[in-house]
């Protein structure tokens, strides 16, 4: 990163960036991980095995590689406040997308309102996240990105609560009133239980298209990212595939979300498996989200004062492995505890990842930065490998597929990140 971004910001001059991002990023959690909920609600709904009640996750978090390069054409053309407005009109249109979908109970519409609201954030982070890693010293870059982490999670750990309130209330009375029911009574049922998402997605739909309007309207300062990276190019690069530390922490990132996602969408399900009451098991995605807050705040107070970037994502890589190990060896609730608290072990990896991927990317950075967003595709993708292991085994050994992906992100903590060349 350049350091002439530190040089013309001081602590007082991006504190209002920040408070404005961070405002985003709670929109962004409150949104995101509302999937954690939707999985189980749209498998009672639409009648989903676990692989298909995944492609909640497939095609939210896809939009995010399909729509990264054309973010990154989109903010050029329109610049940064305005793409950010763009940004959250398209989501309010996948929100809406949602009333339809629940009027005709179509799995079909549901997934493409959450494959809009994906291209809608794609725009968002592929703005916010090198803006936020560039506005100050590179080397409190992951301490920026927490502050911005913990208004996400705080927002991810709420959302679940307050979506569950109003469609799955009732949840495991419903389930076994369905037992019950012919098959008229039953679709009528599945029928009024797909409704329940109206209200919340309206009032959704109304707060991003607000949103959208108070940013057009703040005060947010004009960073030219490009121009000050430039100063700091590495001379004899031509491609961006000469950066392996940036492709190597593109994978890194790429398992990483996927590893997130796993254990904030799935531990719901999870716990409904091992026969834990529905009414209990909801809550499940919001200690995931409670246990990525506290490692925010560590992570905060620790960088860089007492701990240096890539030693958080070894820390962090190295918990992620006893946490999987925890949850695949244990069993009962025990395991469900040791899901929530891969929160903690995750909260750090995207933080640390951004910084030591986008450092001296020079006039490469906005490809880089583009790159690190469609990684997020790991959300699209893993999960669904999770969902059929859970269908052919069970969801507890689906968890397996969690050690792979924090191998790789120790490997890329310990010797990726420090990869100047491939020779």
């Amino acid at each position: 990163m350049a350091n002439s971004s530190s040089a013309n910001y001081s602590k007082k001059s991006y504190f209002l960036p920040i408070l404005i991002i961070g405002a985003l990023f709670f929109i962004f959690g409150f949104v995101t991980w509302l999937n954690g909920i939707l999985i189980p609600y749209l498998q009672i709904a639409c009648e989903l095995t676990d692989f298909q009640a995944l492609f909640v996750a497939f095609s939210f978090y896809i939009a995010y590689t399909i729509m990264a390069l054309p973010s990154a054409w989109v903010l050029r053309k329109s610049g940064f406040k305005n793409g950010m407005m763009i940004g959250l009109w398209i989501m309010a249109i996948g929100t809406l997308l949602f009333i339809p979908a629940a009027m005709s109970r179509a799995f079909e519409l549901f997934l493409l309102g959450l494959f809009v609201m994906g291209t809608g954030l794609a725009l968002l982070q592929t703005a916010a996240n090198p803006y936020i890693t560039v506005i100050g010293p590179k080397e409190s870059a992951a301490r920026r990105i927490s502050i911005l982490g913990i208004c996400n999670k705080l927002a991810g750990a709420i959302a679940p609560l307050i979506l569950a309130y109003y469609i799955l209330n009732d949840g495991d009375a419903f389930v076994q009133s369905l037992k019950i029911l012919d098959e008229t009574a039953r679709s009528l049922a599945l029928d009024e239980l797909a409704k329940r998402v109206i209200n919340p997605y309206t009032i959704m739909t109304i707060v991003l298209v607000v949103m959208g309007i108070g940013i057009k309207l703040s005060p947010l300062p004009k960073v030219e990212v490009e121009e000050q990276e430039e100063k700091n190019a590495i001379e004899g690069k031509s491609s961006i595939i000469q950066f392996p530390h940036l492709i190597l922490g593109v994978l890194a990132l790429f398992f990483y979300v996927g590893a997130e996602v796993i254990a904030g969408d799935t531990i719901i399900r999870y716990g409904i498996s091992l026969g834990i009451e529905m009414n209990t098991a909801k809550a499940f995605t919001s200690y995931t989200m409670f246990c990525m807050v506290f490692g925010y705040l560590l992570g905060i107070a620790l960088i860089p004062k007492y701990i240096t970037q890539h030693f958080a994502l070894k820390a962090s890589a190295i918990l992620g492995l006893i946490f999987s190990f925890g949850a695949i060896f244990t069993s009962g609730i025990y395991s469900v505890i040791f899901i929530a608290l891969l929160g903690l072990a995750n909260a750090m990896v995207w933080p640390t990842i951004w910084p030591l991927a986008l450092n001296n990317l020079g006039k490469f950075i906005n490809t880089g930065s583009a790159l690190l967003i469609m990684a997020i595709s790991g959300g699209a993708l893993l999960p669904l490998l999770w969902g059929k292991l859970s269908d052919v085994y069970s969801s507890q050994l689906a968890y397996w597929v969690l050690i792979p992906l924090y191998l790789f992100i120790l490997f890329y903590s310990v010797k990726g990140f420090k990869l100047k060349s491939w020779k």
